[in-house]
């Protein structure tokens, strides 16, 4: 097992480590994917690596990330091609402030007329289109069309829609309101936890350590990764899903459901692994940067 789960844990690393690529620089951005149903009422409408799922309830749906500028067409086609209206979306929710991820949120909103629920911390981001990020006008960081929001979201606050409820987790540190959502479905009849990771790494650019003439990137960052890796192995998980396809190794996974099924989708084992790995990463950089 460990030969099998090392390669993407060791990719994840390095994809996270280079700071933010531009989509031209990884096609699987905007590569489009069948998609597909991961268990009730949840489904994956994504590319190939950025993810968006949709939650279905019998009072309207709910979108998380609307990843690329470009990327909301993409999600929309996939959206019908399930049979569902994306007039039907309802509410709009994200992983994380950043342009990968909620650059297509504008257009959503126009498009569908969804609320837009954000966790407070990243609402001033997305109101001024990324320009409020700590790191804005930093390499990768880029700013997008500004979207207007609903609500702001708080730790630990639930998103209800129907018979579905969401639970929005602070996880800061990648962005200061870095959002897991966590919910509950059943899976092959089975009731089951899902996690959705929002985001778990610093970026080359982060300065985590508070030095003369060097200040951290925001006060308090690395107090708020140490919180998020101390409170995640806690989340109830049996269905491993993140903000990227590479986080969970979605593309493997999709090869092995041929015969696997849908059982392929139970992964505990590997998401307390990622959280344990990029911890160590993170330890690894607060040890350099002190020096």
């Amino acid at each position: 097992m460990k030969k099998m789960i090392q390669p993407w844990l060791h990719a994840f690393l390095a994809f996270c480590l280079s700071g933010t690529l531009q989509a031209a620089e990884n096609p699987d951005w905007t590569a489009p994917l069948e998609p597909f149903a991961i268990a009730d009422h949840l489904y994956y409408v994504g590319s190939r690596d950025l993810a968006s799922y949709l939650v279905t309830t019998s009072e309207g749906n709910i979108l998380i990330n609307a990843n690329l500028a470009t990327s909301p067409a993409q999600i929309k086609a996939s959206v019908e091609k399930l049979g569902f209206r994306w007039a039907d979306t309802k509410i709009f929710l994200n992983s994380q402030a950043h342009w990968d991820h909620v650059a297509g949120a504008a257009q959503v909103l126009r498009e569908t007329h969804a609320q837009n629920l954000v966790m407070a911390e990243d609402a001033e981001v997305m109101r001024t289109g990324g320009k409020s990020d700590f790191a804005a006008n930093t390499d990768g960081i880029f700013t997008y069309e500004a979207a207007p929001v609903d609500r702001e979201l708080h730790d630990e606050d639930v998103v209800s829609l129907g018979e579905m409820k969401l639970t929005a987790h602070k996880t800061a540190g990648h962005t200061r309101g870095c959002t897991t959502w966590t919910l509950r479905t059943t899976l092959d009849g089975q009731e089951r936890d899902v996690v959705i990771v929002g985001g778990l790494m610093y970026l080359t650019q982060y300065h985590l350590v508070d030095k003369p003439g060097q200040p951290a990137s925001y006060p308090g960052i690395a107090e708020d990764f140490r919180k998020t890796f101390g409170e995640m192995p806690y989340y109830p998980c049996d269905i491993f899903l993140g903000a990227h396809g590479i986080y969970f190794d979605m593309l493997a996974k999709l090869d092995r459901r041929v015969k696997q099924g849908s059982q392929v989708w139970l992964d505990r084992d590997g998401y307390l692994r990622l959280l344990e790995k990029t911890r160590q990463a993170f330890e690894a950089e607060v040890v350099r940067q002190s020096r």
